[in-house]
């Protein structure tokens, strides 16, 4: 059963952290702590705690331990303001070393996450400037040998393709829930990849055929500002200062 379709939001943010190795044990211990405590925090619609790759290979073997982050759909950008002041926000700013906050607006959606579509059916529209692409995947255990080795040339290209300021992967645990993120100058680097590339054309190709997926979202973000050390992101090249905030 399709779930029904939420609002747009306004705003929808990307927390992330780079913490310690000494620190990986309270990092996992928030991880188990604040998946509820997020969800619960005043103005949070949708909510997701995430571990990180290092945008590599984006396999099981491209865990970095050092990196975490929480997506979150808020109700309002006021809402999103008290989020440093929140339990959550506290929690993984004691143990942080460095922090980076992405502020994003939906431009497109599709699929489900969680049985959810958390960022509504956005109109689409034209953008100006850098955009961010997020994949969100449940694959089917009998799937998942299939589908982790469709993954590496996919990898190996995106390293190399203009355009693109910044990439990792994403799951909400070490297998099965599989994500990534990417950052590209402007929508035309990301349409000129995920539509003109050999390796990611056969990917799209064969998703349906191959039935990786028991679940899957894809979106797309204009992003509104960046703000702190980009290089949390593994941020590889400037953006106009007019959308983008804090240290390279």
């Amino acid at each position: 059963m399709r779930s029904a379709v939420e609002a747009v939001p306004e705003l929808v943010t990307l927390h992330v952290w780079r913490v310690p190795r000494a620190a990986l044990p309270r990092a996992l211990a928030r991880m188990v702590r604040d998946r509820r405590r997020l969800r619960a925090t005043p103005g949070v619609r949708f909510g997701k705690l995430l571990g990180t790759g290092t945008g590599t290979g984006f396999g099981p073997g491209d865990a970095d331990p050092t990196r975490w982050a929480a997506l979150t759909v808020w109700d309002s950008p006021t809402a999103a303001d008290g989020f440093d002041t929140s339990p959550v926000g506290r929690a993984w700013a004691r143990i942080a070393r460095a922090r980076v906050r992405v502020d994003l607006r939906p431009v497109t959606s599709r699929g489900e996450w969680s049985r959810r579509r958390p960022f509504g059916d956005p109109p689409g529209g034209r953008v100006a400037g850098p955009v961010l692409a997020l994949t969100r995947a449940r694959l089917r255990p009998r799937r998942a040998a299939a589908f982790w080795k469709a993954v590496p040339p996919v990898a190996a290209a995106l390293h190399a393709t203009p355009g693109l300021l910044a990439r990792f992967g994403v799951g909400e645990a070490p297998l099965g829930w599989q994500g990534t993120v990417s950052v590209w100058r402007d929508p035309a680097d990301l349409v000129a990849f995920a539509y003109r590339h050999p390796e990611h054309r056969a990917a799209i190709t064969r998703t349906p055929t191959e039935r990786w997926y028991a679940e899957e979202l894809f979106a797309r973000f204009e992003v509104r500002d960046v703000i702190g050390d980009r290089a949390v992101l593994g941020w590889v090249a400037d953006s106009g200062a007019e959308t983008v905030r804090g240290s390279a």
